[in-house]
């Protein structure tokens, strides 16, 4: 079965593209979207309305780091502090360069820490290949399924 990509970001404009992003790459996983940290962390958990998903981790976590309710710093923390969640691939996905959101990013064990381009066609593809390289590429922990592409 293949395992979707959880996709958390607030800003509409962002999300749309990313969708877009994500859907000319052919790939068959599920994307999952997100508006915010505490929604995040409900899917993870199969809590509130994501009590009765199918249960098992994302591919991966494309993480926005300014979020409501509760920042992408503190849903990364959470997910690589919890035993079940911590392999599970977590890109922060965001237009922050300050060099303090990098460090304490890869101090909580993001696996990798992507600006998003301003221009349209440099985020289409930044996204398309992230979605790639994560969702295929990326080799996952013994026994976890690796998804496949159509």
């Amino acid at each position: 079965m293949l395992k979707p990509i959880l996709l958390v970001e607030d800003n509409p404009k962002d999300l749309e593209l990313t969708l877009i992003a994500l859907a000319k790459t052919n790939l068959a996983n599920e994307v999952i979207s997100v508006r915010d940290g505490a929604e995040a962390l409900d899917y993870l958990y199969c809590r509130g309305e994501y009590q009765d998903r199918s249960k098992g981790n994302p591919a991966v976590v494309l993480l926005d780091l300014k979020l409501p309710k509760v920042d992408g710093l503190q849903v990364l923390e959470q997910i690589k502090n919890d035993p079940l969640l911590q392999s599970v691939p977590v890109v922060m996905l965001t237009s922050s360069r300050e060099e303090k959101d990098l460090l304490r990013s890869y101090k909580l064990g993001v696996n990798a820490y992507v600006v998003k381009p301003v221009g349209f066609k440099e985020f289409l593809e930044g996204i398309q290949d992230l979605g790639v390289f994560w969702a295929v590429l990326n080799e996952p922990p013994p026994g976890s399924a690796k998804p496949i592409r159509n």
